[in-house]
């Protein structure tokens, strides 16, 4: 992911390099800095966008362009600059004003460190322009399609295969993520299509369900398989990596994010883009608390947590791979099979308190059948971390530290100890923060 910064002054080409030089993990491969008689700005890019730069000396206008749908850019407009983020917030992209009042932007939170007063995330969707936020894509609700379920299945596939082959067929070595559940798996296979070797990458502990499921879809697709075993230690050790790029401390987040981050680590040695499952869940009813919701209910839970998916797992997908310096492409969330799936009728969904259904049904060719049903698993469950975690908590944390440090100076409340146990990792590099608007958080989590 190219990391994109600047500021609304001219002649400060020093200040973008060093904003620059704190995202530099999203651009090891080259980095320019333009400036105008107004403003300042620069890219950093990866090995698979070498044309960030280009875009810059020609265009004039910072961008990070995963796919045509899934982005974010700058472009000077007077003495200031227009801000926009793709609709569901697969780009990243923070701003706020320094003390001359002048507008600055950066990819990631790291960028703005000691540049401006106040840190803000534009919000998935919107626009910055002239200080004035204004939406510029709304996720909605489709009307249901009147089909039977065969042709939506055979709708749905087409729609996927054709998310995978544009982004395949973009010119950039790619591999893929591979947890061995339903989404990443389906993913793993459409790609393999479109090459003569696919690598695929799991993690997990020895012996994790995870890891077997993903053994059994490498040998089906015929990919290279590459795997990370790490001990418990290995884990702990990067705790304070994870937390720092992540630039978050929610428990849920931080956990899911560990062996993700492993995943991503191994991956760059390979190839400088990866396929990711994430989103499959959110669009066809994955967690298993869906299910005691009425078909009523469940479209507008969907919509809520696929519109919350850029402070979640895709702030995970995005940290994870711009921390190695890749490029992760999140095929379901293209924006032809994100209409189409919004337009799924819920009983399709959800099938005899199966989740997933419509999708098992669109792949039960591409997959082995213990795949295709497999059961939904939260990735640290089936990577083996959750009960290694707490323990951890438990064990630094004690009842009296959680009293006295759960009330945070902005008036928010740690509920977990697992919770204060990466708040102070993350308070080591981002000190104690006056808004929690910009921080990673997943629905419910227990920061109140």
């Amino acid at each position: 992911m190219t990391a994109i910064a600047g500021i609304a002054a001219p002649n400060a080409g020093e200040r973008v390099q060093q904003m620059l030089a704190q995202m530099a993990h999203r651009g090891p491969q080259g980095s320019l800095v333009h400036s105008t008689a107004a403003v300042t700005m620069g890219v950093s890019w990866p090995a698979g966008q070498p044309e960030a730069g280009d875009r810059l000396k020609t265009a004039g206008r910072a961008e990070d362009i995963v796919s045509d749908s899934h982005y974010a850019w700058a472009a000077p407009e007077g003495n200031s600059f227009t801000l926009e983020r793709d609709p569901l917030g697969v780009s990243p992209l923070y701003y706020g004003r320094n003390e001359d009042g002048h507008l600055c932007f950066a990819s990631e939170v790291k960028g703005l460190a000691g540049q401006v007063q106040r840190v803000r995330e534009l919000p998935p969707g919107t626009r910055l322009k002239k200080d004035k936020v204004s939406a510029h894509f709304e996720l909605e609700l489709k009307e249901p399609v009147d089909e039977p379920r065969q042709a939506v299945a055979a709708q749905l596939r087409r729609r996927l295969e054709s998310a995978v082959g544009k982004r395949a067929g973009k010119g950039v070595p790619f591999g893929s993520w591979l947890s061995g559940g339903l989404d990443s798996s389906v993913l793993a296979a459409l790609a393999r299509q479109h090459t003569q070797s696919l690598h695929t990458f799991a993690a997990g502990f020895a012996g994790a369900p995870d890891l077997e499921a993903a053994r059994v879809v490498a040998r089906h697709i015929g990919s290279t398989h590459h795997e990370v075993i790490p001990t418990f230690a290995d884990i702990v050790q990067i705790i304070p990596d994870v937390i720092r790029h992540l630039e978050s401390f929610d428990a849920l987040l931080v956990r899911s994010s560990l062996m993700n981050y492993l995943v991503a680590k191994l991956a760059a040695d390979y190839v400088p883009a990866v396929f990711s499952g994430e989103g499959g869940d959110e669009l066809f009813a994955g967690y298993s608390y869906l299910k005691r919701l009425g078909v009523d209910e469940l479209p507008g839970e969907l919509l809520d947590i696929t519109s919350r998916m850029h402070n979640t797992a895709l702030q995970r997908v995005d940290r994870c791979a711009a921390a190695h310096g890749t490029i992760a492409y999140v095929g379901f969330l293209d924006d032809e099979v994100l209409d189409y799936a919004l337009a799924i009728p819920p009983e399709y969904k959800i099938v005899s308190g199966m989740e997933k259904w419509i999708l098992r049904r669109a792949v039960m060719d591409l997959l082995p059948e213990r795949i295709v049903m497999r059961a939904k698993a939260k990735f640290w469950e089936g990577a083996g971390v959750e009960e290694h975690l707490a323990a951890l908590a438990e064990e630094q944390v004690s009842d009296r530290d959680m009293q006295r440090e759960r009330h945070l100076p902005n008036g928010k409340t740690l509920n977990t100890k697992e919770e204060l146990l990466y708040y102070r990792v993350f308070k080591e590099f981002f000190g104690s923060v006056n808004s929690l608007d910009w921080v990673g958080r997943t629905k419910g989590a227990p920061v109140q």
